[in-house]
């Protein structure tokens, strides 16, 4: 067993500053030496993104969608074994999870999956002692809640000193309030935040940011409650070495466009002979080397340099010949839009694309589909697990592949699967069934 500090951030809501007040956290943590590792509850691709870029290593999703308990400890405790503390942040509401009606895949069961103490951050703009309401709340809807402390986001100091003995007579520690300020405010588009390469000057939004978490958060008592978690069961990390002889090459497109990507999906390739060759369908004239295999084309924001793709002739031309060489395509959400005739982009025009579906890409204006989904081959056999979550749309999402929601009657067809391409709006998590992603990628 080894002693692991670790906390679990969660709010009430979405778009309670969950991933800002992360960000400030694990950068307060690497000032002060401390070794740390990040989690994302659910199946988020962005906040990852974030984390990364404040401590410069991936960051890791714990789903238990996804993934059963029990992998999903192994996750955990296998990417913090060389770790001084892990920090997970949280999924929209604590409790919120599967079909909205079950804790199932919440953070409330991450939390409980990986026994860690949890800081409720809760948006005060606008309320006082209602605060204190809506915490006990939170603490008594769940015997084992482990809600352990409370930041107040969006709140006064002058209030926070004045609602610190109400929310402290609940028995959680108060660990302080951030303001409204500008240090906490960072840009956001449709999916989200947008990316850190978009956000201007994010380093030193981010140290700004930790100056300010400095001043008005108790970082000593967070860490102490940090350091009631239980200790976790050693397990040896997995190291990533193929065998240079028998590996493989799947060129992955890593830019501004086609960013989203699970690193647990990544690194289950390289563990199983696959060399990673990024890149960039925006800046890049050719694929990467004539020895690759298959192409990645994940998830991102085509439809924002829709002009810039569609520009890049030479690239295009260069998915058209590996398709017609036989090369394999995978590509989600975003990569498949890239793959259509046409997609129209956010400034309303439709521009050529790579032309390997015979659809348009449109927008809808609103969320197409959103939340997780099992997918099943025409035989009725479960084939991988995903998620979904896209304002564009298609003239020809597919129809290879059954998606049904979890805990609904929902279901429809999508997703284009043949010998050579595996293309459609889910985001799939390769972990759920990698048998069935290793089988369509051999030769």
């Amino acid at each position: 067993m080894k002693k692991l500090p670790r906390i679990l951030l969660a709010a009430p809501a979405s778009n309670s500053g969950k991933t800002v007040l992360a960000c400030g956290i694990l950068e307060i943590l690497k000032r002060r030496g401390v070794s740390c590792v990040s989690y994302k509850c659910g199946p988020d691709y962005i906040d990852p993104l974030f984390h990364r870029h404040v401590l410069g290593i991936p960051g890791y999703n714990l789903d238990s969608f996804f993934m059963p308990p029990k992998q999903v400890e192994r996750l955990f405790a296998e990417k913090s074994a060389e770790a001084d503390m892990a920090v997970i942040e949280g999924v929209m509401g604590y409790y919120d999870g599967v079909a909205g009606i079950s804790v199932k895949a919440s953070a409330y069961e991450i939390a409980r999956i990986t026994d860690t103490p949890v800081v409720l951050v809760v948006d005060g703009k606008k309320s006082s002692l209602s605060l204190a309401a809506l915490v006990k709340g939170f603490l008594d809807y769940k015997e084992d809640s482990r809600i352990g402390g409370v930041i107040l986001n969006r709140v006064s100091a002058m209030t926070a000193r004045r609602l610190c003995p109400c929310l402290e007579e609940l028995g959680v520690r108060f660990l302080g309030a951030v303001p409204q300020c500008e240090e906490a405010c960072w840009e956001s588009r449709h999916l989200g935040l947008t990316l850190p390469g978009e956000q201007a000057k994010l380093k030193d939004k981010v140290g700004a940011l930790a100056d300010r978490l400095e001043s008005c958060l108790d970082i000593d008592g967070l860490l102490k409650l940090a350091e009631t978690a239980t200790p976790v069961k050693r397990t040896a990390v997995r190291n990533i070495s193929p065998d240079p002889q028998k590996c493989r090459r799947i060129a992955v497109a890593m830019d501004e466009a086609f960013c989203f990507y699970y690193q647990e999906n990544l690194e289950l390739l390289e563990r199983n002979g696959w060399e990673l060759v990024p890149f960039s369908p925006l800046k890049d004239h050719r694929l990467p080397c004539s020895g690759i295999s298959a192409v990645l084309l994940g998830g991102g924001y085509p439809e924002v340099y829709a002009k810039e793709l569609s520009e890049n002739t030479a690239m295009i031309k260069e998915l058209r010949l590996a398709k017609r060489g036989g090369i394999k395509f995978v590509a989600e959400c975003g990569g498949f839009l890239y793959l259509h005739e046409t997609l129209e982009g956010s400034d309303g025009i439709s521009y050529p694309m790579a032309g390997l579906i015979p659809a348009k890409g449109f927008r809808t204006g609103k969320l197409s589909r959103f939340g997780y989904i099992t997918l099943y081959d025409r035989q009725g056999k479960e084939a991988v697990r995903g998620h979904e979550f896209h304002y564009w749309d298609s003239t020809l999402p597919g129809e290879d592949l059954k998606a049904v929601k979890p805990l609904s009657d929902k279901s429809w067809n999508c997703m284009h699967v043949t010998n050579e391409m595996m293309a459609g709006f889910p985001h799939l998590y390769y972990g759920s069934q990698p048998e069935w992603i290793f089988k369509f990628l051999a030769v």
